[in-house]
């Protein structure tokens, strides 16, 4: 086992300009209908402060538990790069993704970095799955609007 986190990484490919998929993520608006949704899971509620040390707090009910997701935005550079610390449980230290997003010719791909602490290891294709599933999330708003 090693000292340092482990990162998992997920890349998606999106129709759509850099600036659109970056806004996406600091947009309450659009975030409430992707962003740690679940396919059966129902919005409660999704504040967000699109700036640097700016906090977010996106809350889903999903059965009899309510699934929130806090965190606080460490680096923002419009439209490449979202870096931000997030958790589950107000006890846990907070781990870092970083979204990096390159334009194509034809949209743009999106690759984000999850640094996992080692302790979590056994959550790893879980972890990817979540994510994969909520970019799924986020090209399917992207289509709709």
């Amino acid at each position: 086992m090693t000292d340092g986190p482990t990162i998992m990484r997920v890349e998606r490919t999106f129709a759509a300009p850099p600036e659109r998929v970056y806004d996406a993520w600091l947009s309450a608006d659009s975030a409430r209908h992707w962003w740690f949704r679940t396919p059966t899971g129902q919005s409660v509620s999704c504040a967000i402060d699109p700036s640097v040390g700016g906090a977010f707090r996106i809350v889903e009910h999903r059965g009899d538990l309510q699934a929130e997701h806090f965190g606080l935005f460490v680096d923002l550079e419009r439209p490449t790069r979202i870096v931000f610390d997030f958790a589950t449980d107000r006890e846990a230290k907070p781990t870092r993704v970083t979204i990096t997003i390159t334009p194509t010719p034809s949209g743009c791909t999106l690759t984000l970095c999850h640094a996992m602490d080692p302790q979590w290891i056994s959550f790893l294709d879980r972890t990817r799955q979540g994510w994969t599933m909520i970019l799924e999330g986020l090209a399917a708003t992207l289509a709709r609007t």
